[in-house]
């Protein structure tokens, strides 16, 4: 009976899952990344090679090292060129064979069948996953994941006879997970609290058994020295690429105290958003000040929830392990270091989110001692929710399906989205709305003065569709002076300097845009005369 309702189960998290994330398959790309990392990355476009292998396993394009998810893009894009659909098509496969890991591993290491399938299902069809799933550039993201539950299955079979076979192939899966993306950085700590609850391994006894496998708390955490170096390392690689590539903000552009303010306020943001996933958004400003009630809140809920958490370790010890890796996970991607301009990001919840399910999953039916109420209630309760996430999810997807969705969207559910102008203008400028996407750059720039990009895409609407080369070059020398090396700008400054015919100075942004690795308009003004 049992294993028939296993794959029952199994067939319901593969079957809804699809058809929750459905309509990714008919969106395209958007102009957030997926450009730059696939449509126009000849890398990715030349396929799977010596020359394009070497380069995965030395970039760190875009402030990762991250060689497999590369060379999972060039494989799509052997399979599926630019049609988006398919592209998507790998990453939701992936999501739910992720989501099967998780079934197979919480229920191997609880034999509960019923809460395994709700954390599972929980965990997939949650709107919160859209972000991660529907966007191609985020495959980092699904592929880290697919492999680091990969892991913990692996590790659960380890737990049982402790063969090094198994515990190899569970330290070769994390190191895939950490090639995809360092993700599961703390999969280590997740180790360590799943050691706790359910494996219960940290309990000590004096058994011939206890003795020979060593499960006291300190040699369970020498067990786990391999995989706590591999994030050591993985973690300073990540930091140092994103050095490199000028991805981490620095304290005097964002001080520590706003960090950890911030972090303590999405802290309770993603709880919120999980239990009421609305006005989701690919990307939320960051916030300067915050009022003192918001902060003083945000803490009194965290501590409140902790010491819950801890008074009851013992009598619900899956309270702790479910809170902690919540808060835990959540560490790397909380901002207190801070990569990019975003104040928080749906797809940060991927792994966290996995702690509040098993919460959910092994707390709600306590909340029935009596077996007839849980029998009546419990079922209808699990499919009401975990229909109103499906299609919060499906809802979710459809803003995916282009650049101008998405962006609208963003604006409607935000405030002061600057990111959101700029994209959104981009894409209506490649549409022919001139005149809308300057109101769109121009909506940018009066909420963020210094953000270099929009002058850049203003200036260029200027020059090269409306003929106003004074006003474009005005733009140019805004964005050269926010980002001295920005080679676009020397470039299409150099051309609007052409354009009016002061060939001394369109030389000279030739000659630097060249210096800095674009030469075309050097080459070409070589060719007309205007330069040596």
């Amino acid at each position: 009976m049992n294993k028939k309702y296993n794959y029952s189960i199994i067939i319901f998290l593969i079957v809804v899952t699809f058809v929750s994330f459905g309509r990714i398959l008919g969106n395209g790309f958007i102009n957030y990344d997926e450009i730059f990392y696939i449509i126009d990355n000849d890398h990715i476009k030349s396929g799977i090679n010596i020359e394009s292998i070497k380069w995965a396993l030395t970039t760190t394009y875009f402030t990762y090292w991250h060689p497999l998810t590369w060379l999972s893009h060039m494989l799509d894009w052997i399979l599926f060129k630019d049609i988006a659909g398919g592209h998507h098509l790998v990453s939701l496969i992936l999501h739910i064979l992720s989501t099967l890991f998780l079934f197979f591993s919480l229920n191997r290491m609880t034999t509960n069948l019923w809460s395994s399938a709700f954390a599972a299902a929980f965990f997939a069809l949650h709107p919160l996953r859209v972000e991660s799933v529907a966007w191609a550039a985020e495959r980092k993201d699904i592929l880290s994941m697919f492999f680091g539950m990969a892991s913990v299955y692996a590790y659960t079979y380890y737990t049982e006879n402790h063969q090094f076979s198994r515990y190899f192939l569970c330290f070769i899966l994390f190191s895939f997970s950490l090639m995809s993306k360092p993700l599961l950085v703390t999969l280590p700590f997740i180790f360590l609290l799943l050691d706790y609850w359910p494996l219960k391994r940290w309990h000590k006894g004096t058994s011939d058994s206890l003795r020979k496998h060593g499960n006291a708390p300190a040699k369970l955490l020498w067990e786990k020295v391999p995989f706590i170096f591999l994030s050591v390392i993985s973690s300073i690689a990540t930091i140092l690429a994103q050095n490199k590539n000028f991805a981490v903000v620095s304290i005097e552009n964002l001080s520590f105290t706003m960090r950890v303010t911030n972090a303590i306020i999405s802290y309770v943001k993603y709880l919120g958003k999980t239990f009421w996933p609305m006005d989701l958004a690919v990307f939320y400003p960051y916030e300067h000040s915050f009022p003192l009630l918001q902060i003083l809140a945000s803490c009194f809920i965290l501590i409140v929830i902790t010491i819950t958490v801890i008074f009851f370790i013992k009598k619900l010890p899956f309270l702790f392990a479910g809170w902690f890796l919540y808060l835990g996970t959540l560490i790397p991607v909380i901002g207190l270091v801070q990569a990019g301009a975003q104040a928080m990001a749906d797809r940060h919840t991927y792994l966290p989110s996995i702690g509040i399910a098993i919460i959910l999953a092994w707390g709600i039916p306590l909340l029935f001692p009596r077996e007839h109420l849980r029998k009546l209630i419990l079922f209808p309760a699990a499919i009401t929710i975990l229909a109103s996430l499906s299609a919060l999810t499906w809802q979710q997807c459809g803003y995916w399906e282009n650049s101008i969705k998405i962006w609208n969207h963003a604006l409607q559910v935000t405030e002061n989205n600057y990111v959101a102008h700029n994209n959104l203008g981009i894409d209506l400028l490649a549409k022919g709305k001139i005149e809308e996407a300057i109101n769109h750059y121009n909506d940018a720039v009066r909420i963020k003065p210094d953000y270099a990009e929009t002058y850049y895409n203003r200036g260029t609407a200027y020059a090269q569709l409306l003929g106003r080369y004074h006003e474009a070059i005005d733009d140019f020398n805004k964005a050269i002076i926010l980002k001295s090396d920005y080679t676009k700008a020397y470039y299409n400054r150099g051309i609007a300097y052409f354009s009016l015919g002061n060939n001394k100075t369109g030389c000279h942004d030739a000659q630097k845009a060249c210096e800095l690795g674009n030469c075309k308009a050097l080459e070409w003004a070589k060719i007309k005369g205007y330069c040596r």
